[in-house]
């Protein structure tokens, strides 16, 4: 492996994310402009804040894989891990959630999801890239098929259709 690959959470996850934080706030001004008892008011408020946090971290969250480390970018921090020094590429694998467990020494490590866009090429390019020792049985097995997992898109989808509902349902008389 000679080239720098760039892996970022799928944007068929962030994009209903984004969505779902707009129709909140849509939600939040109708009921403010209907006069909506303050409780639903506060709770769409509220409910706002973890969305957005959710949302940018998802969005800004990439990892960086070159031919001697791998640099995991998140808003207001970095983690970097070299390659020669990982004792360990392990998985654990739930149903089709899959996370992977770059370990480097004692305190160094990085928890990769299969949340990221093109996660085989992922997989196949990290454990091309660490020690062959390293690697564990069950990465060797999952890195032939690594699952994909398309349950978390649906449902932010399904979020998206069920807030468009309410918001809609707002109208109605």
């Amino acid at each position: 492996m000679n080239q720098i690959s760039t892996f970022v959470i799928r944007r068929a996850f962030v994009l209903p994310m984004g969505l779902v934080i707009a129709l909140t706030f849509s939600l939040l001004i109708v009921c403010v402009m209907q006069g909506q008892p303050t409780a639903k008011i506060i709770i769409l408020a509220f409910l706002i804040i973890p969305q957005t946090v959710l949302f940018v971290e998802c969005a800004f969250r990439r990892l960086v894989v070159e031919p001697d480390r791998i640099t995991a970018f998140r808003p207001f921090r970095q983690r970097v891990v070299c390659f020669a020094d990982v004792t360990s590429l392990e998985t654990v694998q739930v149903r089709s959630r899959v996370f992977l467990t770059l370990t480097a020494g004692d305190d160094d490590f990085l928890i990769i999801s299969n949340a990221y866009a093109d996660f085989p090429a992922l997989v196949e390019s990290l454990v091309a890239a660490v020690p062959e020792a390293t690697v564990t049985e069950e990465t060797q097995q999952m890195a032939k098929k690594p699952p994909v997992r398309q349950a978390d898109i649906f449902t932010a989808w399904f979020a998206v259709i069920a807030l468009g509902y309410v918001l809609l349902a707002q109208f109605k008389v």
